[in-house]
Order: structure tokens, then sequence, then C-alpha cells
């Protein structure tokens, strides 16, 4: 078979996947082998590929393939989330562009569009994941909005309302008045900002005398309902039992006493405005004070904003500053940092809002997810430090708002009757909830037109927190084979930024609906950052474009880029010279293997060389794939690919390659080729999860290959004991093949100049490897002496001393003067370090390995001066 001059990633990859896919390596059922199932963080619909991303499905590629590799039946859910705000969003945006408001449709107009709109565009990054070699079994991929994981929400809702976990509430919510739902806690991101802190004057009713509050948010004066004062401070002590007029809308409203009151913070007097702040609501219902209102729903005021109706929030914000200065209410203005409340998806500012929701109680199901993680080790966080993020969520968990105010999405199926504040039924279906209409009511004339349906639609993560359950059907047959035998899954990748939003919440569910972890272990990523640590985003202009990369560095060459620098839970600083490197790394093994193939293959001896060779990279080989799996039990998925990738750059193409690389337009034996091209082919098994393209690309080159023999399918390697001894005598014969190699590059020898070596052979080292010295130096023969040999070049490797007898090319004067420069060099830096140990400050406060280290720098010198000493001696 013709292999190509150079590696083409592009023409690779689309011939590879396409007929990866043409023979259903990703496919899986249940079957009598160990299942390893994943589910894909499931991206929103309307999402297309980014760092983020690619990190995250690269992670979780390389597991699959792995596990598919070690034989096991590999499945990986793919899908996606219907993202109620952000698609809700899109689609509004459409409409409008096309003139069409949303309010102008009914609810099944709407969501036509919006099904139409994911039609359409939704999706696009599921086949972009293909670009980058996800390994999915797309035969499974799953959608929220799906009507069998629909009923399934809708089942999980009813059963937990029935359970009474799940009640209808008139409380102060998140509101975001861009998207115009509520938000959970959890989807609020607060952010420190500049603003200003308002003094405002009140006048007392009946009086000259005024009082002085501090507030951040003058517009929301026009709703107050009481100015509240500490019982205990003796300033306001007389202004117990009276009352004030709000300025510029003239409401009269009583002073009121609370020990809430912070005597120290602002004027120690608070104006209360029960409709818009979450402590004046509560201070409000305990002193049973008015609730007044003064926004509508996307943050404008409405008329008890008088003269401001219908003007943003912030717009009134200045002119109402500015109205309270002209008429001297405005007593000053003062800088302010305060965190404020912005929404995580539309970056809105959050309006705290009384609104009718429905929550669920989350007290109790939490108990097991708790204990699961944080005592039983049923499921384990990689790494570990954000078991304390988790228990800290937990421990304070507050119940779950899961209405939104939105269409797209699984509608409450909650049915109203009458006009009572109880008067609604919970079911699955619109004729079962008339059964239960008419019981409750006790009136049979009720019939389904009479029932109207809450308009609200669920929290995406109400639908995404029973995914791992969901996409095997488990909610609606819940012993059914599939999610028997699938679940729980076996690996989660994914970011600690949904630690709350999503990780924990899977967890409750699947205690509560399966009994059982969901998953045997999390692995979380880092964040994607630029060089400058910047979070990458697009209003930064610092991410790149997935799929450029992809096309300048090849599937592979990110994927490896990727990797190399990212360790679990650690933020990843990306550099698209990683992407290059990693290019380069795949070209390394593409022209390593046309130099293999370019031999001759002949039947002859097999060199001793060879023979060695080929034993102590088998032992090397061996250690690292010990290494390899230890990473992989830990996660250290970056360090298991850089033991790879030294084995395969160093051992493999510098050491293994040169040692068994026969002479000039001469053959190799057939004993050596075989047994390389094995050792090749276990290298790329490893490689495989990493690089899957260029590695099944190399592999269907080795050989014809049947579908049944392709690398996808192929057998991960097993351990075997390690032969330690080859692994310590290469080491040694590695540093003589660099001194020699040194000597040649410090005094211009050319490498086709043959020379000699003599050794004094102090640590008694086997001449086992001599043949391999020779092999990798040009060196004529190796002679062991006892003593130094005069006229020689020197350099020590641990006990041995090794000469090389200098040639007439060489300029002894010269290389006397260069040796007592680098000894006049060396005495001095021995002396600083002696200088450093003999401080006793310095030995008796410095880190342990500090001293070692400096301890290490007293010993080389020491060994260095004496080499140096005796080349000089040995150079007259």
């Amino acid at each position: 078979m013709d292999i190509p001059s150079k590696y083409d990633p592009r023409k690779a990859e689309n011939h590879w996947y396409d007929y990866w896919m043409q023979n259903n390596y990703f496919f899986s059922t249940p079957d009598e082998r160990e299942p390893y199932t994943i589910v894909i963080p499931p991206p929103n619909v309307t999402g297309v590929l980014h760092m983020g991303h690619m990190l995250n499905n690269t992670l979780q590629d390389v597991l699959i393939r792995r596990a598919r590799l070690m034989g096991k039946n590999a499945c990986w859910v793919p899908g996606m989330d219907h993202a109620s705000i952000a698609t809700e969003a899109k689609v509004v945006a459409k409409l409008k562009a096309e003139g069409i408001e949303k309010s102008d449709l009914t609810r099944d107009e709407f969501l036509k569009h919006a099904w139409d709109w994911t039609n359409e565009y939704g999706g696009v990054i599921l086949e972009q994941l293909k670009k980058l070699g996800c390994s999915c079994d797309w035969n499974r991929t799953k959608f929220t909005m799906d009507e069998d994981m629909y009923q399934s929400v809708i089942k999980v809702f009813v059963d937990l309302f029935n359970k009474g976990l799940i009640y209808r509430g008139h409380r102060m919510v998140n509101w975001d008045p861009e998207a115009l739902t509520t938000l959970s806690d959890e989807e609020v991101i607060y952010e420190e900002r500049q603003g200003l802190l308002y003094y405002l004057s009140y006048p007392i009713e009946g009086s000259e005398e005024t009082v002085t509050i501090a507030t951040t948010r003058p517009e929301t004066i026009l709703g107050d309902t009481a100015i509240c004062i500490n019982p205990n401070d003796e300033r306001y002590s007389h202004l117990k039992g009276k009352k004030v007029v709000v300025p510029i809308c003239n409401r009269v409203i009583p002073i009121i006493e609370d020990e809430y009151v912070d005597i120290e913070f602002g004027t120690g007097c608070l104006k209360i405005t029960p409709a818009h702040d979450i402590n004046d609501k509560a201070l409000g219902e305990k002193h049973g004070l008015e609730t007044i209102d003064i926004f509508n729903a996307n943050a404008t005021l409405n008329s008890f904003g008088l003269h401001y109706e219908g003007k943003d929030r912030f717009v009134v914000r200045k002119e109402i500053s500015k109205e309270l200065e002209e008429n001297g209410f405005l007593v000053k203005k003062e800088n302010y940092v305060n965190k404020v409340g912005t929404s995580e998806r539309t970056k809105a500012v959050i309006e705290p809002r009384l609104s009718d929701q429905w929550f669920l109680k989350m007290e109790d199901l939490v108990k097991p997810a708790l204990k699961a993680v944080l005592e039983t080790d049923e499921v384990k966080f990689f790494p570990k430090k954000f078991e304390n993020t988790y228990r800290h969520w937990m421990e304070n968990i507050r119940d779950w708002n899961i209405s939104r105010q939105l269409w797209w999405g699984q509608q409450i199926p909650a049915y109203y009757y009458g006009d009572g504040q109880d008067d609604f039924v919970v079911a699955e279906t619109r004729e079962e909830a008339l059964q239960l209409a008419q019981d409750k009511s006790g009136n049979r004339s009720l019939a389904l037109e009479d029932l109207k349906q809450d308009e609200d639609a669920l929290d995406t993560w109400f639908s995404s927190w029973l995914w791992p359950i969901s996409v095997f059907n488990g909610i609606l047959e819940p012993d059914n084979k599939e999610v028997n035998y699938y679940y729980p899954t076996s690996d989660l990748v994914t970011g600690p930024d949904i630690i709350f939003f999503w990780v924990a919440r899977m967890i409750i569910s699947g205690y509560e609906y399966r009994d059982e972890r969901p998953f045997k272990n999390v692995y979380f990523t880092g964040l994607v950052r630029d060089k400058q640590r910047r979070k990458m985003s697009k209003s930064l202009g610092n991410s790149p474009d997935a799929l450029k990369l992809i096309e300048n560095y090849g599937a592979d060459g990110v994927r490896v880029g990727l990797l190399l620098s990212s360790a679990a839970g650690n933020d990843l600083m990306f550099d698209e010279d990683l992407c290059q490197q990693g290019k380069n790394f795949a070209n390394k093994i593409w022209n390593g293997f046309r130099l293999l193939k370019s031999w001759e293959v002949a039947d002859i001896a097999q060199p001793v060389s060879s023979h060695i060779g080929i034993e102590w990279y088998k032992a090397k080989f061996n250690q690292t794939l010990a290494e390899i799996e230890d990473h992989f039990s830990k996660y250290r998925i970056s360090d298991a690919l850089m033991a790879i990738y030294k084995l395969v750059w160093d051992d493999y193409s510098s050491w293994l390659l040169e040692i068994i690389k026969p002479d000039y337009q001469k053959p190799i034996d057939t004993a050596t080729f075989d047994a390389v091209i094995e050792l090749f082919e276990d290298n790329l098994k490893l490689l495989h999860p990493f690089m899957p393209f260029l590695t099944e690309e190399v592999w269907q080159h080795i050989a014809e290959r049947t579908p049944e023999e392709a690398l996808v399918v192929a057998k991960w390697p097993s351990s075997v004991k390690v032969n330690q001894n080859l692994i310590h005598e290469f080491e040694f014969a590695s540093e003589v093949v660099s001194g020699v190699r040194n000597i040649r590059k410090e005094k211009n020898i050319p490498n086709k100049e043959e020379l000699q070596l003599s050794v004094l052979n102090e640590g008694s080292i086997s001449p086992k490897w001599d043949v391999v010295i020779q092999k990798l130096t040009n060196v004529s023969e190796v002679t062991y002496v006892e003593n130094a040999v005069d006229g020689s070049l020197s350099f020590r490797v641990k006990n041995n001393e090794y000469f090389i007898p200098i040639s007439g090319a060489i300029d002894v004067e010269a290389e006397v003067k260069k040796i007592q420069e680098e000894l006049k060099y060396t005495r001095g830096f021995l002396k600083s370090v002696q200088k450093k140990l003999e401080n006793e400050r310095f030995v008796n406060n410095a880190p342990e390995q500090v001293i070692a280290n400096e301890r290490k720098k007293q010993a080389d010198a020491e060994a260095k001066i004496e080499t140096l000493e005796k080349s000089l001696a040995s150079l007259g």
C-alpha cells in the first residue's frame, strides 16, 4: 500500500469518520459485556462549538474510546437541551425582525415558530462534534423536548406534587426583565459594581423636621410603605409612633420599629419597600404593611410611578435623583460599591419581584445525595476539592423555583377550574385533570373546555436533572432492559460552574427515582482561558473559531493541544501554539512510520543491538502503560497523554528507531522489523483515544485490515511485569551516548569520524550495552582500562569515567584554556553553594526540598570539578 509523503488530516478525518459510522462501531446495545456509559452534558440547541465544548467532549471521547478498546460495551449518549430562555429569545428576535410580536401569537402559534427554528438551526453543534471525532452512539441522540423526554418531566412533576414536595406559593423571586421570567437562585450571578448611595430626606408629618435615609435605588421610593428604625437607637426615640411623607408621591407612611435595622449602616433609618426587596417583604409581612409594586414586567415603571410611567428603571433613577435634588430632598450622594444580581443568561440586572410561582421542597430530597458524595463515596469527585463546594450548597439549599414565564419548554401540568386560590389540580393529561377537578369540586358538569392549563413552563434544569435516567426511558418504564443495563452510568465529564444547576440535582433525582447514584465518577474540567488568564468570550474577541482550528491543525492536533495543558479541575490557559505542537506530533508519528516502511526487509541475522533495544523498549512500554493506567484511575487525562507523548517522541522515535535503524542502503532483519511493527501497533493503541484519526490512518496503512480488525475496536494492551533492570541499564547507556555526542558537538568532530572509547569501570557496569553505545555514537570499540587515559577528553557517568583520545583536529592549547575557564566558573559556583549551606539561618529555615536541592548542586559541582581536573591533567 502506497504511503503518502504527508499526512493529510482533512482527508483522513472525513474518510475514517464515515468508515466508523458505516460499520456501526459506536452503536451499543445491552449484551453480556460490562457496560461503560457516558451521557453527554447536553449542549443548548442554540449552541455552536466553542473551546469549552472542545475540551469537555475531547475528554469524554478519550474515556469512551479507551473503554471500547478495553472490551467494554461503550455507550456514549449524545443529545441537546431545549434551553428555554436562550431559544425563546432567539425565536422572539427572529419574529421581531419579521414584524411579529410574541404577544400577538397564541401559544401554539409561537411553539410552531419555535419548532421551525429548532429544526432549521438547532443541532448544528452535534454535527460539529463529529468533526472533532466524537464517537457517540448517534442512534441514541436525545432532545429534552422529545415526546418521551417531555412526558418523563410531566410524570415527575405530578409525582412530586402528589408527594407534597411541589407547591405553589406567592414569593419574592428573581425576575429577569429582559427574558420576562423568573430565575432560580443559582441562575443569578452577583457582580461588584460601582454605584451611588443617595441620602434622601423625608419630612415628618405635621413638623418641620425631616429624617434621612440612604438608598442605592431612589426610584423605589414610589413603592415605600414605611420607614423603619431600631428601637434601641436613641437618636430616633423621639420619632416613635410618628409618620413621614414620601417625597414626590406625597404618600403618608408610618415609622415602625424593628431590631433588624443596623444602627451602624447608613443613617440608621431604613426605607421599607415590600414589593422590591426580600428583606423588606419579610418586615412588611411582620408589621402588616401595604405592598406597592411600581414595576411592569420589563422593569419600566407602572402607574404607581406617576409621571415616570413607561420609563425604564435606570432612566428613572437618573431623572428622579435630579427631581429630588431640585426639590431639596437629596441631601448628598456618595460612591458606593455593591453586589448586583445579574441574569446568567441575558446579563440583565435582576429585579426582586412578588409572584405566584411553583417551588420544589429540597430539604429532604438532598439528604441521600449529600451522603453519597460526602460519606459513602458512592459518587466520587475528581478533583476532590469540589466536594467542599458541593457540601456548602447542599447544606444551605433553598426550595427550587421551577416555574418560568416562558412558552418554550414543558408546560406545567396544573389545571385551573375556578377562581379560588386552591381551585386547581395537577395531572399528566387533561382527561385525568378533568376527573380530579370533578372529584375535588364536586361539580360533575365540569368539562374539558372549563379547564385552563397553567401558562408557565418548567425550568430547563427540571428536565436536565433527569437526563441519565430519561435518556434510557427510565422514568416512563422504570424496569426496562436498557435502563437496568446502562444505569448507573460510569463517568460524567462537566464543568464546575454547573455543579449546582446540574450535577447535584442529577444525584438528587437519581436517588429519588432509581434509589441509586446516576454515575460513579464526576470529572470536573477547568475553564478554558486565554494566555492572559481571561475567560474566553465573544465580547473580548479572545475565543478562537473551533472549526477553524480543526481546519488549520487537524482534529487530532487540536485535541492534543487542548489536553497537553489541561490538568483536572484547573483552568486551561489555551495557546494556539499547543495545537501546532499537536500537529507536529502527528507529523512525527507519520514520518516515523514512513521511515520504518521505507526499509528493505531481509531474512538475515538480528543484530545484538537491535535485540537489546527491542527488549528495553518492551520494558519501557510496560512501565509507561502502568503510569498511564494510574493516571486514568485518577482522571489525570493530560498526564496520561504526556506519558504517551514522551514514550512515542523520546523513547520510540529518538531512541528505538535509531538503535534498530539499518546501515545506509542495507536491509533490516525480519525479526527486528516484525517486533518493531508490533510495538508500533501497541503505541497506536495507546494513542488512539487521543488521536483517533491519525492512528486509524496509520493502522490501516500497516496492513490490509477487515472491519473487525480496525483500530477503533482493537484490544488495549495488557499490563505485564516490568523489567526494571533493563530500564536502569538503558538510562545509564543513554547518558554515555549523550556524553560522547556532547564531546562531538563541543569539539566539532564530524559524526562520520569513528571514535575510540575507553572506560574506567568503577561502577562495575555490564558491557551488554556497549554494542548499542557503539552504534549510536559511531565508536569503533569500547575498551576497559584500569587507569585514566592520558591525552584524552573525558566525561563521567555516575562512578564510571569515559575517555576519548583526542585527534589531530583538536587544538589542545585552546581546549586546555576552555577547561580552565570552566573549572574556574564551577569552583566559583561551588563556593557560593557551600556558603549558603554554611549559613545556619538558611539551613534551619529553608524547606527540606530546597536544602536537598542545594546539596545536590554541591555534589554535582564537586564531581564536575574532579572530571575537569582529570581532563586537564590528561591533556598535559
